[in-house]
């Protein structure tokens, strides 16, 4: 049975057919990665609009308890979007986030009512700036 091959290309090299196989699937593995790392990076992109618009929702109730609730929202935002940056640039990160911006008005155009938002994006938003491995985890094996 053959398990060895030549190439020749400059030097001769001798290579296992053998780690054929290993190889191939490293190479579907780093292809799964980045379809996770960029599922994942939109997500974080979509957070941090869904941020944007609920601590500006917040602080427009002018109600003093409310005021820590809209700064930790802020943060939040911006976390993910430095979370983003890990995966793509902060242009792309940017643009990303102005879209997402105007695909979230459209789901709630009235923009006292965060419910529409809360619903869809409150949770995995959540983890994904608290525990983004986690998320990130999540996205590897959706995108399998």
């Amino acid at each position: 049975m053959l398990d060895t091959c030549i190439f020749k290309i400059g030097s001769v090299k001798t290579v296992s057919l053998k780690a054929v196989p290993l190889a191939l699937a490293l190479l579907s593995f780093n292809a799964a990665a980045g379809d996770a790392e960029k599922a994942f990076s939109q997500e974080l992109t979509a957070c941090a609009a869904y941020y944007q618009i609920a601590s500006a929702a917040i602080a427009s109730m002018n109600a003093p308890q409310m005021k820590a609730v809209s700064e930790r929202l802020v943060l939040s935002g911006q976390k993910a979007i430095e979370i983003a940056e890990k995966y793509q640039s902060k242009a792309a990160v940017q643009q990303a986030v102005s879209l997402a911006l105007k695909q979230h008005k459209a789901l709630a155009p009235n923009p006292k009512s965060l419910a529409p938002l809360m619903q869809k994006y409150r949770e995995p938003c959540k983890l994904a700036v608290t525990d983004p491995s986690k998320r990130l985890d999540y996205w590897s094996m959706a995108s399998m």
